[in-house]
């Protein structure tokens, strides 16, 4: 558990996390213990080694049997058992600090997703970075497996300052290049491109084996119109206005949002990634829910 209180990871938050998991469909890649399959091992689990715990380590890996014989904290390695290396990819363009409805901006919803799976991973053994970015890449964190050292990607969420345009076909294709095969990317953006260049991206990765979800952050006021009458619209990352009649585009505006949003989940969900669309008016911990397991 971290011990200080951080803004997208307050204790009341992770202590509700404490119970969830994470898992992958694919085997991955790692470096330390954890919970998933190795691609290149067998079929049985086979002890390893002892290593003695260290600060940050999750508490549920300790060897109890051990530790009363020897009073030595130690951890158990198993030769099938590999971490899990996850990067977190989250959007800070202009338009992640729209917020129309509910608490929170999309960028301030994403940050409490993004911290909280963080903690879940860490918590189970695995590893969790992050990269930031708007039309290019804002700051990448290495992959690490301790609370003490999450510190750092804690601190840069809470000083992210939505701006810029959005990149995020550009960004995905350097992740792809860049980071470790075979580990888990969480893209969290409001996804305010075109879907094809979105796709591209995402199965860029995928080429690498990554296993991919995508939260797709929006707010309820970007899915259907919130004003009436004649209003002035301001594009959030170009700042390029336009005055219409909203009753005259109503329709039309509803239509093209759900063939967009439709074309996004389904080029997801054709064996791309895991799809979770994140209404910001929803609970976060609900969201969650949709992609982390409880017992």
């Amino acid at each position: 558990m971290p011990e200080a209180a951080y803004t997208y990871l307050p204790p009341s938050y992770a202590e509700r996390l404490k119970t969830m998991g994470l898992s992958v469909r694919k085997p991955v890649m790692g470096t330390l213990q954890g919970l998933h399959r190795s691609p290149h091992l067998g079929s049985s689990v086979e002890f390893a080694e002892y290593r003695e715990y260290v600060r940050g380590d999750p508490i549920r890996l300790i060897d109890w049997a051990v530790y009363a014989r020897s009073d030595r904290y130690v951890i158990r390695r198993f030769i099938e058992e590999t971490n899990l290396r996850a990067c977190f990819l989250l959007d800070t363009s202009a338009s992640m600090g729209y917020r129309a409805r509910g608490d929170y901006t999309k960028l301030e919803y994403a940050s409490y997703l993004a911290a909280g799976l963080m903690y879940v991973l860490i918590n189970q053994g695995d590893s969790a970075g992050l990269m930031t970015f708007d039309s290019g890449v804002n700051r990448y964190f290495e992959p690490v497996g301790a609370f003490e050292r999450l510190r750092p990607m804690l601190l840069h969420l809470e000083d992210l300052d939505p701006a810029g345009e959005s990149g995020i076909e550009a960004i995905m294709h350097e992740a792809a290049e860049r980071l470790p095969p075979k580990g888990l990317v969480i893209v969290l953006s409001d996804l305010l491109e075109d879907p094809d260049s979105i796709l591209r991206g995402l199965r860029h990765l995928q080429h690498f084996g990554h296993d991919i979800t995508v939260f797709h952050v929006l707010d309820g006021g970007e899915l259907r119109l919130p004003v009436h009458g004649n209003a002035e619209f301001r594009e959030m990352e170009s700042g390029e206005r336009l005055t219409v009649d909203t009753e005259e585009i109503r329709e039309a505006y509803t239509r093209e949002v759900e063939r967009y949003l439709d074309r996004l989940q389904r080029g997801c969900t054709e064996g791309v990634a895991d799809y979770v669309f994140a209404d910001t008016s929803r609970s976060v911990f609900d969201v969650l829910r949709r992609r982390a397991t409880q017992p």
